[in-house]
């Protein structure tokens, strides 16, 4: 019974969340991104996400500087497809945000994990008409599994658990995390969370009977064409040769 006692102590400090000292907003985006167990990402500088880069010189994260943000988020796609981790992007606001769409596109049509990390202008301006603004968040909703805005500095830790959950889960796609420069700069005492939960998000892969049969139904017309396809074909060849 002692022992019962003990393991369920064990697995419920296991659960609870942790703690860590007091940090700012860019601080603890990079301290989730550790404890995903990111090795590198690939960030391309700006106004709106120094902070980022700030906090990833102090980090153990290999950060590579792409020469242009679109290489940049194909550089983190190929690194998922080699690796099957996650990849990580990150650019800034305005222009260099947009320039992820295409990857971003890629991405999501080829199921490719990608997180991709962007700055933005801070909250007070956003909808202004702000220097380097663009909304991002609404922009890519058509080309992602989901995306994010950052409006509270405790929320870090969560989205980003969120993020990679959902990027590498299920059918694999990209997220986009947008996060504000006020949001970077404010300081709080993070708490990260050691399991994610994201309400009415299902990754059940297990399909029922009638699904498996329309599959295989979809799989015999398809290798019907082909054949026919190839049988037309070489008549076609063996006329052509008389």
């Amino acid at each position: 019974m002692s022992k019962t006692i003990e393991t369920a102590k064990q697995t419920e400090t296991k659960k609870r969340a942790e703690i860590g000292p007091t940090m700012m907003g860019s601080e603890i985006l990079i301290a989730c991104l550790e404890r995903e167990g990111v090795d590198t990402i690939f960030a391309y500088p700006g106004g709106a996400s120094m902070e980022f880069h700030q906090a990833l010189s102090r980090s153990k994260i290999r950060t590579i500087l792409p020469r242009h943000e679109q290489g940049g988020v194909f550089a983190a796609e190929g690194y998922a497809r080699a690796t099957g981790k996650a990849g990580v992007c990150m650019a800034t606001s305005g222009p260099g945000a947009t320039n992820l769409v295409s990857g971003i596109a890629d991405a999501y049509m080829d199921s490719i994990p990608l997180v991709s990390i962007t700055g933005q202008v801070p909250q007070a301006m956003i909808g202004r008409g702000a220097f380097q603004e663009t909304d991002f968040f609404g922009m890519t909703l058509p080309i992602v599994k989901h995306s994010y805005l950052v409006t509270d500095v405790n929320d870090i830790p969560r989205i980003i658990k969120e993020a990679f959950y959902v990027a590498t889960s299920g059918r694999p796609g990209p997220v986009v995390v947008d996060v504000p420069k006020n949001i970077q700069q404010a300081k709080t005492q993070p708490v990260f969370p050691s399991e994610v939960l994201v309400r009415g998000y299902d990754v059940d892969r297990r399909a029922s009977d009638i699904e498996l049969n329309e599959i295989v139904g979809l799989i015999e017309r398809v290798s019907g064409r082909c054949c026919m396809w190839a049988a037309a074909s070489s008549a076609a060849r063996r006329a052509r040769s008389c």
